[in-house]
């Protein structure tokens, strides 16, 4: 297989996977989907150009209405709507990690830390978005209540999804590269 085909094949894999993490959704104080962890997996185990396209992919795919969001829900509305900061955030995510193990290595250390800043950089952009929203439709509201809602209640499992992007990513790089 030349490598534009395998490339492409690797792309559109991770795009399903992106999808197919994105339906999943575990039960916990407040429910979260495995999303992040199809970025992480795909930036980790292709790189920032293949993963950020697979993200980018992703996106685009809900944008023009398949149900790849979490909920099956796909469409301009969702990315405009309070969630939309968190999934454009996919991409500085899968950036993060793509760019830093490229010059960094896939230590799990590397791993590790490219995954909690790819993390930051979701919450940042997803944060800014959901409070800029809420303030212009709902009214003010303080930053604190904000992180209550938005980012502290996943802190935990997104770690957790960091540990098992780690593991998962030391099994299959060789296979994938």
């Amino acid at each position: 297989m030349n490598t534009k085909t395998k490339d492409l094949a690797l792309i559109g894999l991770f795009t399903a996977l992106i999808s197919l993490c994105s339906w999943i959704s575990v039960p916990f104080t407040v429910p979260f989907t495995l999303q992040t962890l199809g970025v992480m997996l795909a930036a980790g185990l292709l790189g920032a150009r293949r993963g950020s396209l697979s993200v980018l992919s992703y996106i685009t795919l809900g944008a023009f209405g398949l149900p790849v969001f979490s909920g099956f829900r796909g469409g301009i509305g969702v990315l405009s709507g309070t969630t939309g900061g968190y999934i454009i955030g996919f991409i500085f995510m899968a950036l993060a990690i793509g760019l830093i193990t490229e010059r960094f290595g896939k230590s799990s250390p590397v791993l590790a830390a490219s995954m909690l800043l790819g993390t930051l950089f979701c919450y940042a952009f997803g944060t800014a978005w959901f409070f800029f929203l809420y303030l212009n439709t709902v009214g003010p509201v303080s930053l604190a209540a904000v992180l209550g809602w938005c980012v502290f209640p996943f802190i935990v499992p997104d770690l957790i999804k960091i540990a098992v992007a780690i593991l998962l990513i030391k099994r299959l790089d060789k296979f994938v590269n």
